[in-house]
């Protein structure tokens, strides 16, 4: 018989970084579930990524107190960041305070493809078109021009 699922916790870690501070610590904590063994098996799985990379993460808990975890892709942002070479570390550059009129930096067309084709596992889609119409819309919500 399969084993009964107790619910679910999404969060967003950094690779190679799960500690068992908040904001993990807390959240696996209340559904009692081990700690240091979803660090321990977070940060193995992670290791080859770059370093501090978030990293979506949705826990299963399971009413015997085991867990499984699904990782998903970096959000958007990041790799739009990232192409665009804005400030990434403890305090990441936000984007554009007025977006649409004042611009933080630029992404090509090229960038967002390459972006949509990573991402497109995640995102609710089906055609790399459509993925990176997505993408262009963060984009330009961050306040980066989009340019051929």
């Amino acid at each position: 018989m399969a084993k009964k699922i107790a619910g679910y916790v999404k969060l967003q870690v950094p690779a190679g970084a799960a500690n068992p501070s908040p904001p993990i610590g807390p959240a696996l904590g209340q559904r009692g579930l081990n700690i240091m063994e979803f660090c321990k098996a977070f940060n193995a799985k992670t290791a080859q990524l770059e370093k501090g990379t978030p990293i979506p993460v949705v826990i299963t808990a399971y009413q015997d107190r085991s867990f499984t975890f699904e990782m998903r892709q970096p959000p958007v942002t990041f790799f739009l960041k990232k192409a665009a070479n804005l400030k990434m570390g403890k305090k990441p550059a936000s984007g554009s305070k007025t977006p649409g009129r004042g611009f933080v930096g630029q992404v090509t067309k090229a960038q967002v493809r390459e972006i949509a084709e990573k991402k497109i596992v995640d995102l609710n889609c089906h055609t790399i078109e459509s993925a990176m119409s997505m993408i262009e819309g963060s984009a330009r919500a961050m306040g980066l021009q989009v340019v051929e």
